[in-house]
Formats: C-alpha cells, structure tokens, sequence
C-alpha cells in the first residue's frame, strides 16, 4: 500500500534543514510536488512527472520567493499541461528560450494574452485555444518578433492549416491570431495586426452543425440503444442524464456534487463553468433525479458526478460519451454529444409545441426580452422547471412504445 503524504505546511517547511552537510532532505507535498532543502540552506521547488514514459523534473523556484499556495498553483497549472498530453518542460523551455533571444515574440506575447484572458473563458475553451497555438502558429512564426509579422508570412501560416483539409481551422487560427495580434498594438507592441488585413484571403469555410437525431422514431431507438449499453456504468449513467438535462457536454462532464440540491431538484452551474460566464441553473426531471440518486451511490464520495475511469481528481474524459456512441453503432453524421442539446430543443419546440423563449432560456443561450434585456438564470424558472418534466415524461413515453408522430408545428 503506498505511503500516504501529508501535505506540507509553512510552518514545517520554515523549520526543516539540511540533516548532513552533503546532502538534501526532501519534503513531498504530494501530485508531483516537492520541496529540496539544501545543506546551505536553499529551499527549491521541484515538480516531477512523467511524460511518454519518462521521468522528468522542472524547477518552480525557491521558498519563500515562491510561496507554497503559488507553487502548488504551478503545479496544477504543470498537471492541466498533462492532462492534454502537453509537456509542461517544454513549454518551460520555450518560454525561456523565447524570453532570452526576444522578450517580444508571438509566442511570449500570445501566452501573456492567454494568461490575462482564460479567466473569462471555459477552462476546456482556454487549453483549446493553446493547443491550437502550439500545433498551428508556435512551430512557425512562434521566435519572431510579433512587430515584424506581416499580412503575408501570417497567410502561409493559415494556408498550412488549410492545405490539411481543415479550412475551418484556418478559419479558426486566424480568429485567435486576430485577438492577439489587437493585443499587441493595443499595448503598445506591434502597430498593425495583420491577421485583419487577411480577412477575406481565405474562402469561406462551410457552416458545420453536429450531427443530431430529431425524428421522434429515431430517438426512441437511440434511447433503447442507451438502456442496453453494456459499456461502463458511469458513462451509461452519463449517457443516459444528457437528453434529460441536454447541457453541453463540458458541462455535464464538470458537474460536481455540490452543485446538485437533491431537495430542490436543481443542478447550479457556476459562470466559469458556462460558455457564456453566467450561472446557469438546470430544473431536475424526477428522471434525472433518480439517475443521480443511482449515480452517487458510486461516485458521491469524490468531487465530480461522473470522474475519470483512472482517478476522482478529473472528470470524466470528454470522449467518453462521444466513444460510447460510437460503440453504440452511431456515426459522426448521425449522432454526437452536442447533439442531445440539438434534440431537445427541435422535439420540444416542434412537437411538445413549449414557447422558444422557455427552451431558449434553458438551453443557456444569451436571449433578451422585448425591452433588451439579458434573462438572467431564474427566468421562467417555474416553466422551465415544468417543461423539463413534461420533456422527462415525453421520453419515457418515446422507449415505453407510446405512439409517435413526425410532424412539423404549422406556422
């Protein structure tokens, strides 16, 4: 059984020393973090990991001028590098590399920007946004100075992307880089932004919806398709709650126990959870309920509803479900994750004929009333609350055999 580790204290970490003149004594805080105390006296910051098999090491600094709380932050920081299959030595490297040859690359100045801003983004859109970065811009143009960069050198960046028949991504790497690029002029660090003077260079990429099932038949397959699952529990369990509450997949993949008020049937998502950083409050079917109450009997003594199949600290991997669907006999042109929210709301407006604006409210899209103003979480609360029971009801009735009809609300 592996020795547990107690977490480190100021207090402890100011009294040790050195035991011997020639060698360190090593203090574990746990996850990969330690603290090396030198016969001289230095305290220094380490963090180990492995990555694609190997062991390696990188220096967080020395205590006190880095404090325990902003060392055990770098070291999560570290582990969401990890997590994406990203090494956080590398990107150390690059960083210093980049800091002694130009303090004003696109790569320091992109990372400063990604720093100031990923409060106010989804944690799952930030490390998205820089590992598009890091595959698509960094290789390239990353040890420039970004003052240097032209409409030109920054079009064969895009036409890289492009040329991998991934015209969208292009589309996509030249939104970030014209955030960036904003952002350098708007500090003082570049006077133009050449990722605006491109708009227009590429062609236009193609609106792309996921693929989602909205005939009620074909939802009624689906749905038994889901009841005999024969996969993981968990994700069965998962499978089942998403054309309940139809949140985004991130968010159902984040939800936390806390979150849930099993009294209230509600689930509170906080803003920094939500893709458009408000609280969003989800009303619980009895259906949904009674999936949850199922569901904590496995997983209510960790953090997160649905966890990773390898530890409690992550949640559950953002290609489970999508994985399990597979499994199921699902293709990407038929069905996908972000698709139950697309079902949802096409059977509840067309064929349980609920106002748009009560769907709207609940599928947490930005919609104002006749004067302008944001619905904020509560809105429509108690419609909303019966709208989603009487949708709960509706696939019950829909795996139960209840007749169907595919029709069209006539306008």
């Amino acid at each position: 059984m592996p020795k547990k580790i107690i977490p480190l204290s100021d207090m402890k970490i100011q009294k040790v020393k050195a035991k011997a003149k020639d060698k360190p004594v090593t203090l574990f805080d746990g996850r990969g973090l330690f603290l090396m105390v030198t016969p001289s006296g230095g305290k220094l910051w380490r963090f180990k990991y492995r990555f694609e098999g190997k062991e390696k090491k990188i220096a967080f600094g020395s205590y006190p001028e880095i404090s325990l709380l902003n060392a055990r932050q770098r070291r999560e920081d570290a582990r969401k590098l990890l997590a994406n299959n990203i090494d956080p030595g590398a990107v150390r490297k690059a960083q210093k590399q980049a800091n002694v040859e130009e303090t004003e690359t696109v790569e320091v100045i992109s990372r400063e920007w990604h720093e100031k801003f990923k409060s106010t983004w989804t944690e799952g859109h930030a490390t998205k946004l820089m590992r598009c970065l890091e595959r698509d811009v960094f290789p390239w143009i990353g040890t420039r100075p970004i003052k240097e960069i032209k409409a030109p050198e920054l079009l064969t960046v895009l036409r890289r992307v492009e040329s991998r028949g991934v015209l969208e991504g292009a589309h996509r790497v030249r939104g970030i880089c014209n955030m960036i690029f904003r952002y350098a002029v708007s500090t003082g660090r570049a006077e133009r932004n050449p990722a605006q003077d491109l708009i227009g260079s590429l062609p236009p990429a193609k609106e792309k919806h996921l693929a989602a099932l909205t005939e009620p038949k074909q939802v009624r397959e689906l749905l038994k398709a889901i009841d005999g699952y024969s996969g993981s529990y968990v994700v069965k369990l998962a499978l089942q709650l998403s054309p309940l509450v139809f949140v985004r997949p991130g968010e159902l993949r984040h939800m936390e126990w806390e979150e849930v008020n099993f009294e209230n049937a509600l689930w509170s998502i906080p803003a920094e959870k939500m893709k458009m950083r408000e609280p969003h409050l989800v009303p619980l079917s009895r259906q949904s309920i009674k999936i949850l109450e199922e569901l904590q009997k496995l997983t209510g003594a960790g953090k997160y509803a649905f966890p990773s199949g390898r530890t409690y600290d992550r949640p559950m991997s953002n290609n489970a479900v999508l994985a399990a669907l597979r499994r199921m006999g699902y293709t990407k042109d038929e069905m996908t994750p972000h698709g139950f929210r697309a079902m949802a709301r096409t059977i509840i407006d067309e064929v349980l004929q609920v106002r748009p604006d009560y769907i709207e409210a609940q599928l947490a899209h930005r919609v104002s009333d006749p004067l302008g103003r944001s619905y904020n979480r509560t809105t429509h609360l108690n419609e909303r609350r019966k709208m989603m029971q009487t949708w709960a009801d509706y696939i019950d009735g829909l795996k139960a055999g209840a007749k169907v009809l595919s029709f069209r609300k006539t306008k």
